[in-house]
């Protein structure tokens, strides 16, 4: 293959083969560094950047996402919420994401991948609280979290809301998924992942 196909090619090249990443803007400028708007036509990087440092700023954010999908996470310290048989085929999870994104395009006429990033700046907290000893008291202080922190926590929220709701209704894993991403992107506290980020805010502003 020559290279002007290689790079007509690599300019063809959308995420499910619908949806331009490059498009997508970052308001958070803590951010920028830390969500990946490569664009893949298929998931998973198969651990290809595991034994580097930061790598989970390599893989592209709807990789991310999916990743999360697969264990949205325990919820309480007694595992109320478990998701640990969540994992299967990514090939079927891939077709619900890319299912919700269509749906996230039909209600809003935007870039699904925009209102991904959108939901994740919204539900990603700037502070939270950290517990440590002095001497033989616990003190809890707050802490500004790092952007890579903040990218994770956000990602995980947003799966657990969404399982949460999945559980909790009749809607299906496309609807509880769009919805969720829908209200954490308008900044909406029906959003688990909203409400979560500004908790985790207002206990660190009460221990500052």
């Amino acid at each position: 293959m020559s290279n002007a196909a290689k790079l007509d090619l690599e300019d063809e090249l959308l995420t499910m083969g619908r949806w331009d990443a490059s498009e997508v803007e970052i308001e958070d400028d803590g951010l920028v560094r830390y969500i990946n708007l490569d664009n893949i036509l298929a998931p998973r990087s198969k651990g290809r950047h595991s034994e580097r440092q930061f790598y989970k700023s390599d893989v592209p954010i709807v990789e991310r996402l999916l990743t999360r999908l697969y264990v949205a996470g325990h919820r309480g310290k007694k595992h109320y919420i478990d998701s640990g048989h969540n994992t299967g085929s990514s090939t079927k999870l891939w077709k619900i994401i890319e299912q919700s994104f269509e749906e996230i395009e039909e209600e809003t006429g935007e870039n699904p991948i925009q209102v991904l990033v959108d939901a994740i700046e919204n539900s990603a907290p700037a502070e939270e609280v950290v517990t440590y000893q002095r001497g033989g008291v616990r003190a809890r202080k707050a802490v500004l979290v790092s952007p890579q922190r903040r990218v994770d926590l956000a990602l995980r929220l947003l799966a657990q809301g969404a399982y949460e709701k999945r559980l909790a209704s009749e809607d299906d894993a496309v609807e509880t998924i769009s919805n969720e991403l829908m209200l954490a992107a308008d900044g909406d506290d029906n959003a688990r992942a909203v409400r979560e980020k500004e908790r985790r805010e207002r206990e660190a502003e009460g221990a500052r």
